[in-house]
């Protein structure tokens, strides 16, 4: 789900993924059974099971549109797949009663429990294909459709290549939905659980229906009675939902606060029950002290904190140039002294959860190559000065403080004075799409935790995923072949070599790879953040 986040374990088992999830009945099992935690405190469950929470607001509650970890939280949330996340980022059944999986590892069978829609309408195999389909077709312009490629002609029915009855969804029934895979894809099940049902009904009848709470139909843990923009979110407790016995929140009220620090005031006097990650900040300063007194609560996530070169805006057309701002940065200071939470310094694209080249492409703080590079990148552009250089982020005060760390440094390293703009976080995103930035600053949460999921973002020039304008032939062909093949350790040379061109042009750098840090009282429990860095309400309770 993954889009640029706002604010922002182990490599998946292929084995592993398939034992766990071919079994359906067992699989069900796993997914209907309450946490011992809950089944431990049943009897000692608060009255009042309200949970308040802040975030920012969710660009979208439309799940075929969706690719933003905020919208993402909402939706996960409102909506139910054919599997779901549980705490340890293992795809177990939901929606699906049971999962038949061929022994080429191709055919996927879901079968349907008895499920129904927020409004009493049940939940058929042909909403899934609907909304499938809708996603990928071209006229819906999703930024989620790359999520869907793993399907049989997918990705060539987005780029009109294909038809729709060319694209490996079939609907057997209404309880029976058969998915034909390109290629025998491990981490399938866990892409699976961004796949979610839309109403077919619903969205036929009206283009709108994601935009009010009244005509939002969901088929998840929560429904949505009231959303005030750039004020409130507040969502009730489905009692439609299949599995809505396990559902122990009644209603999770969500401010939107932009400011962490009052966010962390909020929390301290006991108006909100958590404060800071997956789906908000905290102060950076607030940081370390909350870590000192054994408050902060921190977890590895498959997420990029990166920076992004617009490459068709001269000086950052010269690939040395590009090269000469990354290998300035000092990451190391930057995640120990700003992030303090446990992140780590990335010499490369893809965060240590999935890398398979942790140590990286470069040396961190190699001021002596960057001023090397950035004089072959000025003589071969013919120029004797720098134009202005500008650093776009969106505001929080972790980007901020990061900001001003890279202004100082590339000032020490390279002697650049560089201009700091900060803007709203959709703000930026329409910037760094339409090209108004020289260097910003972004990030990405995996889908899925394998290298591929992250390179695939730099596959198209022009897209809403890979804003630098940067495009390598070589660079998509080896990340074709990855798809294909089915030898691990040539996939893993294929993606490696491919990294390795994504840091020779440098059109993106990385910072480092990120955790989730918050606070939460301690009688809210059994809600998860999985592995992925994805928070799930849906087991979520408070206790007396």
């Amino acid at each position: 789900m993954k889009r640029r986040i706002a604010i922002m374990s182990t490599f998946v088992l292929l084995t592993g993924l398939f034992a766990g999830c071919s079994n359906g009945n067992q699989a069900n099992q796993a997914a209907t059974t309450q946490t011992p935690e809950q089944s431990s405190t049943e009897s000692a469950l608060a009255t009042n099971q309200v949970l308040r929470m802040n975030a920012a607001e969710p660009e979208t509650l439309d799940s075929g549109l969706s690719n933003d970890v905020i919208s993402g939280a909402f939706i996960r949330s409102l909506y139910d797949s054919l599997v779901r996340l549980d705490k340890d980022g293992k795809p177990v059944n939901s929606v699906a009663s049971d999962i038949q999986i061929s022994e080429d590892k191709l055919v996927y069978t879901f079968k349907l429990r008895d499920s129904k829609w927020s409004n009493g309408d049940p939940v058929t195999a042909g909403d899934f294909a609907f909304a499938w389909m809708r996603a990928l077709d071209p006229k819906t312009a999703s930024s989620s459709a790359y999520k869907y490629y793993a399907i049989k002609n997918a990705r060539s029915y987005f780029e009109g290549k294909a038809q729709a009855q060319d694209v490996g969804i079939k609907v057997v029934d209404d309880k029976t939905l058969e998915v034909t895979l390109e290629n025998p894809t491990p981490y399938f099940l866990t892409l699976a659980t961004f796949y979610y049902p839309v109403n077919q009904k619903v969205v036929e009848s009206n283009p709108d229906w994601a935009k009010k709470p009244e005509t939002i139909v969901t088929n998840g843990p929560f429904k949505i009675v009231k959303w005030e923009h750039k004020n409130k979110i507040e969502l009730a407790k489905n009692e439609n939902y299949w599995d809505q016995e396990v559902v122990k929140l009644s209603e999770i009220q969500f401010s939107m606060i932009e400011d962490t620090n009052t966010e962390l005031e909020l929390f301290n006097s006991g108006e909100l029950d958590w404060a800071g990650g997956p789906i908000s900040g905290l102060p950076a300063d607030a940081i370390g002290p909350l870590r000192d007194e054994g408050k902060l609560k921190t977890m590895e996530r498959a997420t990029s904190y990166y920076l992004l070169f617009q490459t068709e805006k001269p000086p950052f057309t010269n690939a040395k140039i590009r090269k000469a701002f990354a290998y300035a940065i000092n990451r190391k200071d930057i995640a120990e002294n700003i992030g303090q939470a446990g992140q780590t310094p990335l010499m490369g694209f893809v965060p240590l959860s999935a890398s398979l080249k942790p140590d990286g492409y470069f040396k961190d703080n190699d001021t002596l190559a960057a001023k090397q590079l950035l004089a072959e990148g000025m003589k071969e552009l013919g120029i004797t000065q720098l134009p202005e250089i500008t650093y776009l982020f969106n505001t929080s005060d972790l980007n901020k403080k990061i900001a001003e760390a890279l202004q100082a440094q590339w000032k020490q390293a390279l002697g650049v004075e560089v201009k700091l703009t900060n803007k709203e976080l959709k703000v930026m995103f329409d910037d760094q799409e339409h090209g108004k930035y020289m260097i910003s600053r972004t990030g990405w949460t995996g889908d899925y935790n394998d290298s591929v999921n992250f390179l695939e973002l730099m596959m198209e020039k022009y897209s809403s995923k890979n804003s630098t304008f940067w495009g390598n032939e070589k660079y998509v062909e080896l990340v074709k072949k990855a798809y294909a093949e089915p030898d691990e350790a040539k996939r893993n040379q294929y993606l490696m070599d491919a990294e390795s061109i994504l840091m020779e042009e440098m059109p993106v750098t990385g910072v480092y790879s990120s955790v989730n840090s918050w606070v939460q009282n301690d009688k809210v429990k059994g809600i998860t953040v999985d592995p992925l860095g994805y928070i799930d309400f849906k087991w979520g309770y408070k206790e007396q």
